[in-house]
């Protein structure tokens, strides 16, 4: 049997701060960040930065000096700067950029190590590793979980907008086998009418309404028989709202937010019954208005380790008075990765060093390298009673 090795990041920190690591070489560990401390993302840019003081007040080494600069908020010029900045200042190892804007830019800069926040691309460029939450690793959850369901007529949803093409690439990529595609509107006044036909919702409700006519013309002709079988039926159907089933037995949205809310408000509405069609969504990072503006009872989606992110959370809270960003849990991440590959090699040498065999366990919950790519293992979570329970 395969022997599976786990690092797990925060033990290492405090471990690297013993005197095992006593022969530790490098002096001094000099890390970037590019953040956007100015523009439309000012707040997301600031919470970045004090959840590096975080990891830095758990990591506890006087050796590592942070050099944060502003990247702004899609401003290439702002970006070249900043990392030039960073350069001239002696670090290799960059944490950032936020955005998968300007993924040109980064190639410029071969000397340089990039740890991008973005979950755009999980391969690993020659200069760049993405450990955002890949579309990837949650689509791998997502149809791992529907398998073990038995579940086999999923049909993906998501939106006609900017996203779209990559998406579709993405899905392409996949191979998802005989999973059905549909894209929809972000008009919630058209989305509705969209949902209608893929739900065949008109023909359903005429069925039920054709069903309810002959049970009463039963009930008539048998009236003096009291046809029981008959008034129960109809009884029961008097609290439907369409007849007939729809043709999938699960669906993915990827989407987020209103947009999200509209389409399940959409499903509810032309009778989707949550207790027969699995419906999941993609990382929603546990935003609980979610239990208070939607209609669906039972919705699952994959997401980082509930436990360790409501304790960053709660960390995050003392420290500062404030709420954390919830993507900023990946800078956390991205340092103690750069502290433990720093230790472990005495310094970092090229992108290379961060190829570990081993899986990490951090903050989000474990991630490998592996075939080129970063991938998280992600966990199921359902929303049931205003509650986030993991499958």
């Amino acid at each position: 049997m395969k022997k599976i090795i786990i690092i797990f990041l925060s033990y290492i920190l405090i471990l690297f701060n013993s005197n095992v690591y006593a022969n530790q070489k490098a002096k001094e560990l000099k890390i970037g960040l590019l953040a956007p401390f100015s523009g439309d993302y000012k707040k997301l840019g600031d919470s970045l930065l004090l959840s590096i003081q975080l990891a830095l007040d758990e990591i506890n080494d006087k050796k590592i000096k942070i050099i944060p600069r502003d990247s702004g908020s899609n401003d290439k010029a702002k970006l070249n700067k900043a990392i030039n900045q960073i350069i001239d200042e002696g670090a290799s190892i960059i944490i950032g950029p936020m955005q998968d804007n300007f993924r040109g830019e980064l190639n410029k800069y071969s000397e340089v190590i990039f740890l991008s926040l973005s979950n755009r691309e999980p391969e690993i460029r020659k200069n760049v590793i993405n450990i955002g939450i890949s579309l990837e690793s949650q689509l791998l959850a997502i149809t791992k979980f529907l398998s073990e369901q038995k579940k086999n007529k999923t049909i993906i949803m998501y939106p006609k907008n900017q996203n779209a093409e990559i998406i579709e690439k993405k899905l392409n990529k996949k191979k998802l086998g005989a999973v059905k595609t549909f894209k929809y509107s972000p008009d919630p006044q058209i989305l509705t009418g969209e949902i209608e036909t893929l739900t065949n919702y008109s023909q359903r409700k005429k069925n039920l309404e054709l069903r309810k006519k002959n049970l009463e013309i039963r009930k008539k002709k048998l009236k003096k028989k009291d046809d029981e079988q008959a008034v129960k039926e109809l009884a029961k159907l008097e609290q439907l709202y369409t007849l007939g089933k729809v043709n999938f037995d699960s669906v993915i949205i990827i989407d987020f937010g209103n947009n999200l809310k509209s389409v399940l408000a959409s499903l509810i509405f032309t009778d989707v019954d949550d207790e027969k069609v699995l419906i999941t969504t993609v990382n929603q990072w546990f935003d609980e208005s979610i239990f208070y503006e939607n209609s669906v009872k039972n919705l699952y989606y994959p997401s980082v380790n509930l436990k360790n992110f409501k304790k960053y959370n709660n960390n995050f809270f003392k420290s500062f008075e404030l709420k954390p960003n919830e993507i900023t849990i990946l800078a956390y991440d991205a340092l103690g990765l750069i502290y433990y590959v720093w230790k472990k090699n005495d310094g970092v040498n090229s992108i290379n060093d961060f190829f570990i065999k081993e899986k990490i366990k951090g903050k989000i919950g474990t991630f490998h390298f592996k075939d080129g790519k970063v991938s998280q293992e992600l966990k199921i979570y359902k929303t049931k009673n205003n509650k986030f329970i993991k499958n």
